[in-house]
């Protein structure tokens, strides 16, 4: 049975997300020239952004390709009428060799869109997650143990959303929002022209996006942490 592509997208972004973390805890030790470890609590808060976040993101993707397509397949031509003098009929084409070029048009559209209304969406749907969980886990431990960060966030309470002011994470969303995105302009532009141009799946795209998350997750982790 082929697997979910959706549940795919969101275990690739789920495992780069929780890598990003850790590396920017790493680089953040080794500018400060303390001992090198990873407080599990911020990854697990990091993994579960991408598990929310992905899902969505790729769902959104979907629905631009699917209604600015980068490329229209051609139908193929009718065979001709077979008749006894007839040379033996050439080989069918593939349907890649049936796609038509690029549609401009259709390329800057989604670009735009995505750059636009997209990364709006995305900017603040981190802002809002991050400073609601901080401020759902006022008390939360600093724990470089695996096995009892994992038992602390199955232990019942750990995370209270009753305590969250949402007029104060709205501030502070919208407080940081253009420094998120001038930020994002120097890598997400680049990216989704990559992905629009030479990528020809969602599912590939998604990879795409996710690897370049990777650094993007990095400098997320060291402004969540400040």
């Amino acid at each position: 049975m082929a697997s979910n592509p959706i549940f795919s997208a969101t275990l690739q972004a789920a495992l780069l997300g929780a890598i990003s973390n850790i590396l920017a805890q790493l680089i953040q030790s080794y500018r400060n020239q303390t001992a090198l470890e990873v407080d599990w609590i911020p990854v697990f808060q990091f993994l579960i952004f991408s598990i929310i976040s992905t899902p969505p993101n790729f769902i959104w993707q979907n629905y631009l390709e699917s209604t600015f397509p980068a490329r229209n397949r051609t139908p193929p031509s009718p065979p001709p009428a077979a008749t006894q003098s007839q040379k033996p009929a050439p080989k069918k084409t593939s349907p890649e060799q049936q796609q038509q070029p690029l549609n401009i048009r259709n390329t800057l559209t989604k670009f735009i869109l995505d750059q636009t209304l997209g990364a709006t969406l995305n900017t603040l749907l981190f802002s809002l997650y991050i400073h609601s969980i901080h401020m759902a886990m006022p008390h939360a431990p600093r724990l470089t143990s695996f096995t009892k960060a994992a038992s602390y966030w199955v232990s019942p309470g750990v995370i209270d959303f009753s305590v969250v002011d949402t007029r104060l994470v709205l501030q502070a969303a919208l407080a940081e929002f253009w420094t998120i995105v001038l930020a994002g302009i120097k890598l997400w532009p680049a990216v989704s022209l990559l992905n629009y141009t030479l990528v020809r799946t969602v599912e590939g795209r998604s990879l795409v996006g996710c690897v370049a998350g990777l650094g993007w997750g990095v400098y997320m982790s060291m402004m969540a942490a400040q």
